[in-house]
């Protein structure tokens, strides 16, 4: 993206989003932040559950677990925006969307990534945050409950029917982000929690799934497995990626191991553009920094 009112480049925009809760969405989106910040990028991020807070809470966790144990680790620019508490529905979205664009833009300028964890319902401010995304990732339980937000399928045959609600959300998003700036977005779908066991019902996901890609385009990729560490790391604000960092004691076991491949597999997955260090110099954001 490229902001024309400082005449630079603007960062790219990341997008986890799913109109379902337990996807693991917050669980991504803060790992993608991890290896992002550990790769030596300026990372924003944004929360658009001002109720729930569950990005929010990740990075208080990390923030505070750090303070506590004296250990520098690398943070985002951080920023949560609630809903509009006003009468009407015009002044409520005229209020969200003026926090969304302020926030935004700062930090589309500051940074080399902006990562927007959505809320798992449909609202206005998920609407605006789809919109402006380089890099839409959804990820999805390996089930029809999932799929069902995706596509409609038959019951008796396993053809596609057609998209369902989000995915045509997603359609009127690329729809506006091409109307604001002639950009697309690259939907990524990840299939998480996914079992070792070759299942009847795992394979009729994943065919379902490659037919509506190829018939709405979205690109598949692998997720997270399921695996209690993902869920552990939540009080302490860590990620995978911090296992090793200075002044963190951690014993990595083989599912540890594994676990970090898989999240490295995914940004691999992603192709998302590198950081120009010439542009753009590094600023760690630790604990303490200002």
């Amino acid at each position: 993206m490229t902001d024309m009112a400082h005449g630079r480049r603007s960062a790219h925009v990341i997008v986890l989003g799913n109109e379902k809760g337990g996807s693991g969405k917050t669980t991504t989106a803060m790992h993608v932040i991890a290896l992002l910040l550990h790769e030596g990028a300026r990372v924003g991020s944004m929360d658009l559950d001002g109720r729930q807070r569950s990005l929010t809470r990740y990075v208080e966790n990390r923030k505070a677990w750090a303070e506590g144990a004296g250990v520098d680790l690398v943070m985002p620019d951080h920023v949560v925006l609630a809903r509009s508490d006003l009468g009407t529905t015009e002044a409520a979205q005229a209020a969200e969307r003026t926090a969304f664009e302020t926030a935004f833009t700062r930090l589309a300028v500051e940074n080399d990534f902006v990562v927007i964890d959505c809320p798992g319902a449909d609202s206005f401010l998920s609407r605006l945050g789809h919109a402006v995304a380089d890099t839409l990732i959804t990820p999805m339980n390996d089930s029809f409950v999932d799929f069902d937000l995706l596509g409609r399928v038959d019951p008796q045959s396993w053809k596609i029917k057609g998209p369902s609600v989000y995915s045509e959300m997603v359609w009127e998003s690329r729809k506006r982000r091409a109307m604001a700036d002639g950009g697309t977005i690259d939907w990524v779908v990840m299939r998480n929690r996914l079992s070792t066991l070759a299942a009847k019902n795992k394979r009729r996901v994943e065919n379902v799934l490659e037919a509506l890609a190829d018939r709405i385009g979205f690109r598949l990729a692998p997720g997270f497995g399921e695996r209690v560490i993902f869920r552990e790391m939540f009080p302490s604000g860590l990620t995978l990626l911090d296992l090793r960092s200075e002044g963190v004691d951690a014993q990595m076991s083989m599912s540890h191991v594994a676990a970090r491949a898989e999240v490295r597999g995914l940004l691999d997955e992603l192709n998302l553009p590198p950081v120009d260090h010439r542009a753009t110099a590094p600023v760690e954001r630790a604990v303490g920094a200002r």
